[in-house]
């Protein structure tokens, strides 16, 4: 099921966005087996396999990519693959024999996806580094937080999995696409500074025209603007507002029994926070649940901050099956929507191996083969 069926994809374990681009392309329906390590790789992974929901819906198997035979078995898969991912650091493929030059020549359809954050090239590609480092060097990270306050981490949402992973899956189905009009593969290098820095390019739009300052705070979407922020309410918690356009801030006034002239012009930015004042001061009258009751469902642009705990039950959330249960665990649901080629139901995470045989019989693989790998070593 789901638009990828059919398309085979090796997956080299790593973290972060490697591992959610894999996820992506098998909850989009790809047959993908991840190539793990056979020893604890100490990649701060929930300790239970079924709470790495980001392994859900393919199978892996444990590989000792020092032998010989074990480069010979991932290029053998890469031989029937549509594409390969990977995310170690420039050379390390090449090392282990897997490089982009010896897959393609391997399978010359091949595409070879490469997750780095900084790059295959350049003055910072060999150093360590993770999500905050690359989107601080993309210009993002600087732009994120309220007015006085330092930049503030927006968890890995930006690097790793926006600039990261969603970057290497459209790389590859790109990547797929092209080579099945011209029978060639090709290397996709999906960097994490360039994908955060492509995130914001509006913003970089903005602020060329002079519609946005370097200040954190005093812009429109950066909690700046009293129509676009969060408010705490009289129970502790927080609801947001986004009320940009003219008509939908006059509703929100309106809903809210707040006389437009009783307020500073939309776009007096000295004014914003005497409005935000205001607001919150109003906020605070009232429970979340009762702002809800008044707001929710209009042109407000109105919701409530729900915790991830309340999100999966919430009655929007809910209709729609944004959320799913795998094996006990509370999930995201694949994402987007296909209307002829619906996706399946994520299937739970699986140990290194937990498959047996099955998983590399999949891919053409005899029992022979397999029996063979075990008595060497290879394979777990």
């Amino acid at each position: 099921m789901g638009p990828l069926a059919g398309l085979k994809i090796v997956e080299m374990a790593g973290i972060g966005p490697a591992p959610m681009c894999a996820m992506l392309l098998a909850d989009l329906g790809a047959t993908v087996l991840r190539v793990d390590r056979q020893q604890p790789s100490g990649l701060g992974l929930p300790s239970q396999t079924r709470f790495s929901v980001m392994h859900r819906s393919r199978h892996a198997i444990a590989v000792d990519l020092k032998r010989p035979e074990g480069t010979e078995l991932v290029l053998r898969l890469a031989g029937s693959a549509d594409a390969l991912i990977e995310g170690f650091r420039p050379g390390v493929m090449e090392r282990l024999g897997l490089g982009p030059d010896i897959c393609l020549k391997r399978n010359p359809r091949l595409v070879y996806g490469r997750m780095t954050g900084w790059g295959q090239e350049g003055p910072l590609a060999q150093a360590a580094g993770h999500d905050l480092n690359y989107i601080s060097l993309a210009g993002v990270a600087h732009a994120i937080g309220r007015a006085g306050a330092p930049p503030t981490p927006p968890l890995n949402l930006v690097g790793d999995f926006g600039g990261g992973a969603l970057y290497l899956a459209l790389g590859v189905a790109c990547g797929i696409i092209e080579a099945q009009r011209s029978g060639k593969g090709q290397v996709v290098d999906a960097a994490m500074v360039d994908g955060a820095a492509s995130l914001a390019t509006m913003f970089f739009g903005m602020l060329a025209a002079g519609h946005m300052s370097l200040t954190r705070g005093e812009n429109i979407l950066d909690s700046g603007a009293f129509f676009y922020d969060t408010y705490e309410c009289k129970d502790g918690k927080y609801i947001s507002l986004a009320c940009i356009e003219d008509k939908f801030l006059a509703e929100f006034l309106e809903r809210m029994e707040i006389p437009a002239a009783e307020m500073p012009p939309k776009m007096d930015r000295k004014r914003w926070p005497e409005a935000k004042a205001k607001l919150a001061q109003r906020f605070k009258t009232r429970t979340r649940d009762e702002w809800c009751r008044l707001l929710e469902g209009s042109d407000a642009c109105f919701a409530p901050v729900l915790t991830m705990a309340e999100a999966p039950e919430h009655p929007h959330n809910l209709a729609r099956q944004a959320f799913v249960e795998v094996d006990g665990i509370v999930q995201p649901a694949p994402a987007p929507r296909f209307s002829r080629t619906p996706t399946a139901k994520p299937t739970p995470p699986e140990a290194p191996g937990e498959r047996g045989n099955a998983s590399l019989a999949a891919w053409g693989f005899t029992a022979d083969d397999i029996a063979a790998l075990k008595r060497g070593g290879t394979l777990s």
